[in-house]
Parts: structure tokens; C-alpha cells; sequence
């Protein structure tokens, strides 16, 4: 909201003529950079589920209002009355209830007389009703009484403000605060349906919303200059074709009666006369003409659900490779499927790679090429991090000058990246933290440093920082919730979403390795929790029982080297392998070949209480899987599905293993529980927790 806040401090000041001059060099930008969306945005034609269609078996619906909001605008009601009255029609008037001049009760009361509707607008009409939302509910009482005094159910904001949760505070029946698509308001997210829809409230109560489907005579002729009303003729064309809710708001503060005058801040009124008659000629009888309160009374029984389709515009941010990130690409995906522009910007894994690329339907760019040496210390490890906030700061903030996003989902680590969405911020967007690890224990674990260390509570005082500066937070597990919130006092704005996996990736398939060997696998991170150490010095005991047996490790980090040398030491050349990574679908082609999958984390480090998604992975792949003793895995898994050791002791992990490869009967019983506890826990259900929480942040902009 700080764009509009700055725009009205600056009004006063400026001449209409030198503002409108510059709105209309920032809105032949916007037109160009929107043509896919506006004035038709394809995705704003499905209707609500179960859509009985319009009363009397009608095509479309028409519905006319007017905001009316000063001297001039008042002056105009009789004859654009007159107008509409000739023609047969009727529409609402919307007031300032404490504008620059008070409304004549003897207007309200003839309007009402010769079938026309009266509506509250906003209520001072000074673009400061959503800044604060104790500031609304105070607010929201004064409209209230408004409403009661003037008999009205319908509601709309200046400047087309809107809050849709908020608006619950008020007493009515409709609201008409948004559109489907107008990127030329100072709050361009649209709701991206040409139907009303229902906005349920938290004690059964709710209201229908009402979006204007037609551009606003403003935007039309007097931002863009247009000399005609063609523009509304040819949306209104492709609203008739998809049955949708014809609803324009013209201004008569805009309309000129006067044909011997003529005023850069006003429009002929044969421009709405036109389109009125284009109306009548071309879809007599096929149209419900109806006042606003018509249309919401029709929808409140109905409670028609908005299709949560989008064409909304989405960016994600993760210092990651996108092809092996699966709570990323999950998430892009989904929103992707549904009709998301969804653009990724994160990390080249080796300069072979294009620098963009689309996956399926995902845009991904890769602004920073991967570092390819381990980092050490650090300094090392904190240079990348910074590099790639530098770069997808700029990025970002272009592409958001270009077209505006209505969402930025950041991934951490690091939590400053959150920072890198600012510009897109101050646009409207609204900014997700995705908390895969809590740094400071993460930073701790890696770097061997205690928790009251000055570096950890640097870190501490940044997680604080990134989590209030962010609209909402996701994190990855339960145990970390309270914690989090605590820590960070981003209570109300924080929820869990378990990095479950895709179904449609990770399923039982048949399996195609059948060279003899018994492969013990881990794919994943290569730090000190993740207890590869401990695995390496379980194999020795594990191959003098099973000499066929192989422990293959997929992934990069800090301590590869280490390990490599460890296993070395050890004289396990043979039975230790190390591999690249490689991206999702491939990995779990190797993961379903394996005979056994080992997390072996400590449990004495962050560790203890890190989900790992590679559990969750082994099962969705029948592939039964020995899982370290940890705080986290207890509280999500019990002995039925995994098969648990003791974290850090080598001997009872190579124990377990060996008792897991030796058991057919018992490799089938935790397979099949396992199955069983997937069928349960998968992202089929996550996702639409997911898309509702994205739904309901972009509706509450």
C-alpha cells in the first residue's frame, strides 16, 4: 500500500494535467507488459462450481453502478438518470457517506423511488481505509451506521482498495471493491473471475462479491484516451460467450452533458449511450438486467465458489537447483497446473546449463552459477549466499518493473533472502518464508558454534527480521512451529506444511537393477547433521556380514571430502561409492533400485529435529528404509514403518541393516504399513492447504 500512500501525499501538490501526463507514460508500459490479461484475462471465464446459470435461463448478466464523488458528480445524477431511465435501464449510486460534500437525503430518497439502488463508498475517499486494520474496525462501525441510515447492502472502496477478510466487519450484503483483471489500479491484483462469488466468514456469516468485469470509464478514456467505447463491446462479447457477470462503473464526475464544452478530465456521455444501446440491439432478451442487490440476493443462497484459477503471477527464490529441490518444484508445479505464471529464480548447478529453461510449465532462470568449490569457512560459505540475494534482487525487481508479480515465495536459507522481494513488495506482492531449516541450530550443527555465541544471535536477530518483514511463514515441521513463532513473535502468521512428496514422482515401480548387489542408499545434503560419518563406520561390520553389500551416496556439501577420505581410511573402496546429485526424476529412478535407504542424522544436532522428505521418499517406493533414533522421526513415524537405531552408534545402525536385508517378512511388513502411512500423509491433500493459503493471501492485498 506504500505506492498509493505516496501518490496521495503528493496529489495536493501537482496539477491534474502533469499527474495524468505521467500516469499515462507509466500506463502504455503496464498495457504492453499486460496484453495476455487485460482487458480479457482467459483464466477469469470458468465459473464457479456448480453454477446453475442466471435466472430465467439468461445469457449474462448486466449490472450498472456509479461512484459519485464530488460537486460535479452530484450535478450529473439527474440527467445520467434520465439517461439510463430512456433507455430502460436502472443501476446504483454509490456515496460518500463524509466526503467533500454532504449527500442531499431527498437524492437518495427520489433515487430509490424511481427503482434505482443506493450504495456506500468508502467512507471518506481518502486511500487510507485498509492502512491499518484496527484503524478499519473503528472505521467499519461508522460505516455501518451509514449503511443502516441509507437502507443500503452493498459496499464499495476508493480507489478500489480492498481487503476481503477484513471486510467481514461490515454489514452488508455485497461488496464491489475488486475486478478481474486491471492492472492500472493502484492495487492491480485482480480476482480473476467474471462471476460473483461467495466470501465465507468465520461464524457461518459472509457476503458476495461483486467484481467490475468491464474497464472503468476512467481507465478507458481518460488514462488511455480511448475515443470510443469499443473496448467495452469487445470484452462484453467475450463475457457473453462465457455467461459471466457484465458489471461496469462509470463516474459522473467524468461525464460531460455538455456537447459544447469539452475537458481532458471528462468523457461525452455518448460513449456510455453507445454502449448501452450496443447492449440492447445486439442481446435483447438474452440478458438478466439486474441492481447489485438483485445479483447478491440470487448468489447469497447460491453461495457460489470462486474457482481459485488464477493467472496469477508467481515468483519463488531459492538458493538451490531447482531439478533436485522437491519441496520447491512442488510447490511451482501446482501452481503452474492450476493456470500460475510461476517464474524460479535459483542456481546453475554447472555451466552446461541454460541459463533459463521451462519444466513443466515452471519458468525457471538460473541467476548464479554454483560455486564449485566446497565451502569451508565461514566467510566461504556466506559470499554465495550474498552473490545470489544481489542477483536475484535485481532480477527480481526488473521483472516486477516489467509486469507486476502478485506473489513472491521465498525459500530459505538464507532468511535475508526474504529481502530480495522489497521492490515487488512495495507493488502490492505479497511475500511467503519458507523456513526448510531454522539457521541458527542449522548454523550452529555446521559450524560447531554454541547458541550463545554473538554469530548465532546475529542469526537470531535476522530470522526476526526476515519473519516480520514477510506476509506469512511455512515451516517445514510441527516440532519447529512453537519455537519459530516464539522466537521470531510471528504468532497468527505461521503454519506447517510437511514436506510431503508427489505422488505422480515418487510411486512403486517395477525394478530394473539385477547385478546381485545389495545397495544401501542415501541421496541428500552432504553436512555434519545428515551423520554419513556414522553410515560410513557401519560398513565394515555390514560387509564382513554381507560381502554383496553397497553403500551408494548421492549429493554434495561441506563434508564430502571428509567423507571420501574417511571411507579411504577405512578401506571400504568397493563398498563406499560417492555420486554427483542429480535432479528429481532421476534420483528416484536409483532410489527404487535400491534395496535399503539409511537416514542416518545425529541426534545430538539440529539433526534431531530436521524432517527428512527422504523417508517419506523410500516409502512412497516401497523401499523399506533405517531411520537414525531422532526427535523428529518419533513424532512422525513409529517401528511399524521404519526400522530405528540408536543415532550415532555405527554398530546398531549396521545391525539394523543387515536384520532389514536378511528379513524378507519383515522388508514386507514395513513396506506395507509403510504404504499405508503414505496413502495418509501425501501432497495431494497438502497442495490444496497450500493453494488456499495462496488464495488467501492475494485475496487479502
Amino acid at each position: 500500500m506504500l505506492k498509493t500512500r505516496i501518490y496521495y501525499q503528493v496529489k495536493p501538490y501537482l496539477p491534474w494535467r502533469f499527474r495524468m501526463g505521467l500516469r499515462r507514460i507509466f500506463a502504455r508500459r503496464t498495457l504492453r507488459a499486460n496484453k495476455d490479461v487485460w482487458p480479457i484475462n482467459p483464466a477469469a471465464a470458468q465459473p464457479p462450481r456448480n453454477w446453475p446459470g442466471w435466472p430465467g435461463g439468461k445469457k449474462f448478466a448486466l449490472v450498472l453502478t456509479h461512484d459519485v464523488e464530488g460537486p460535479r458528480g452530484i450535478g450529473n445524477i439527474h440527467q445520467l438518470v434520465a439517461l439510463e431511465m430512456k433507455l430502460g435501464f436502472r443501476s446504483s449510486f454509490n456515496f460518500i457517506p463524509e466526503g467533500e460534500v454532504s449527500i442531499p437525503r431527498e437524492v437518495r430518497a427520489e433515487l430509490v423511488r424511481k427503482g434505482f439502488e443506493v450504495g456506500v463508498h468508502d467512507l471518506q475517499h481518502d486511500g487510507k481505509l485498509f492502512q491499518d486494520r484496527a484503524d478499519f474496525a473503528r472505521k467499519a462501525k461508522r460505516i455501518n451506521s451509514y449503511l443502516g441510515e441509507w437502507g443500503s447492502s452493498g459496499f464499495r472502496s476508493a480507489f478500489m482498495h480492498h481487503n476481503l477478510n477484513w471486510v467481514h466487519d461490515l454489514e452488508i450484503l455485497y461488496d464491489s471493491s475488486t475486478f478481474d483483471s486491471d492492472p492500472f489500479e493502484p492495487q492491480p491484483d485482480g480476482v480473476n473471475t467474471i462471476f460473483p462469488f461467495w466470501m465465507p466468514g468465520a461464524t457461518g456469516r459472509g457476503y458476495v462479491e461483486l467484481p467490475y468485469t468491464l474497464p472503468q470509464d476512467s481507465t478507458l478514456f481518460l488514462l488511455l484516451k480511448e475515443s470510443s467505447p469499443e473496448i467495452w463491446k469487445r470484452k462484453l462479447d467475450w463475457i457473453v460467450e462465457c455467461g459471466g457477470m457484465a458489471l461496469v462503473n462509470v463516474h459522473p464526475d467524468y461525464i460531460n452533458f455538455d456537447k459544447a464544452t469539452n475537458s481532458a478530465a471528462s468523457f461525452p456521455y455518448t460513449h456510455y449511450q453507445e454502449f448501452l444501446e450496443y447492449v440492447q440491439e445486439k442481446y435483447a432478451n438474452l440478458y438478466w438486467h439486474a441492481l447489485p442487490r438483485d445479483v447478491a440476493k440470487f448468489c447469497e443462497v447460491l453461495r457460489p465458489e470462486r474457482r481459485m484459477a488464477s493467472g496469477r503471477r508467481v515468483c519463488m527464490l531459492t538458493h538451490s537447483i531447482y531439478e533436485s529441490d522437491n519441496r520447491v518444484m512442488r510447490y511451482a508445479e501446482a501452481l503452474a497446473e492450476r493456470g500460475d505464471e510461476v517464474d524460479v529464480l535459483c542456481v546453475k548447478r554447472d555451466r552446461n546449463q541454460p541459463d533459463t529453461e521451462t519444466i513443466n510449465q515452471v519458468h525457471v532462470h538460473r541467476v548464479l552459477r554454483r560455486s564449485s568449490k566446497r565451502a569451508r569457512g565461514q566467510i566461504a560459505y556466506l559470499l554465495p549466499l550474498l552473490r545470489f540475494w544481489f542477483k536475484s534482487t535485481v532480477s527480481l525487481t526488473w521483472k516486477n518493473l516489467k509486469r507486476r508479480y502478485d506473489l513472491i515465495h521465498v525459500h530459505n536459507v538464507p532468511d535475508f533472502l526474504v529481502f530480495a522481494a522489497w521492490g515487488a513488495k512495495l507493488t502490492g506482492a505479497k511475500v511467503i518464508l519458507d523456513i526448510h531449516d531454522i539457521v541458527p541450530e542449522f548454523y550452529g550443527s555446521k559450524f560447531g558454534k554454541q547458541e550463545d555465541t554473538r554469530a548465532v544471535h546475529m542469526l537470531k536477530w535476522m530470522e526476526r527480521k526476515s519473519a516480520g518483514y514477510a506476509d506469512h511463514v511455512i515451516i517445514a515441521n510441527h516440532l519447529w512451529l512453537d519455537k519459530y513463532a516464539q522466537r521470531t513473535r510471528a504468532h497468527g502468521k505461521c503454519s506447517v506444511l510437511i514436506n510431503y512428496v508427489d505422488p505422480r514422482i515418487f510411486q512403486p515401480r517395477p525394478r530394473t537393477r539385477h547385478d546381485g548387489k545389495q545397495i544401501i542408499l542415501f541421496p541428500g545434503g552432504l553436512q555434519w547433521h545428515q551423520g554419513l560419518d556414522i553410515a560410513i563406520r557401519a560398513m565394515p561390520k555390514i560387509s564382513a556380514r554381507m560381502p554383496r553389500a553397497e553403500l551408494h551416496i548421492y549429493g554434495e556439501g561441506n563434508m564430502k571430502d571428509g567423507l571420501v577420505a574417511l571411507a579411504q581410511e577405512l578401506g571400504l573402496n568397493g563398498h563406499v561409492s560417492f555420486f554427483d546429485p542429480l535432479p528429481l526424476r532421476q534420483i528416484t529412478e536409483i532410489m527404487a533400485n535400491a534395496d535399503i535407504g539409511v537416514v542416518p542424522k545425529r541426534a545430538d544436532s539440529f539433526g534431531n529435529e530436521a524432517f527428512s522428505t527422504k523417508i517419506m521418499e523410500f516409502m512412497s517406493l516401497q523401499v523399506p528404509v533405517v531411520v537414525s533414533s531422532t526427535k523428529i522421526d518419533h513424532y512422525y513415524f513409529d517401528d511399524s514403518g521404519v526400522r530405528f537405531f540408536e543415532s550415532g552408534n555405527p554398530d546398531a545402525l549396521a545391525d539394523a541393516v543387515c536384520e532389514v536385508l536378511r528379513n524378507q517378512e519383515l522388508r514386507q511388513q514395513m513396506v506395507g504399513r509403510a504404504s499405508e502411512h503414505v496413502a495418509r500423509n501425501d501432497w495431494v491433500t497438502a497442495k490444496v492447504e497450500y493453494l488456499k493459503l495462496v488464495d488467501g493471501l492475494c485475496v487479502e492485498k
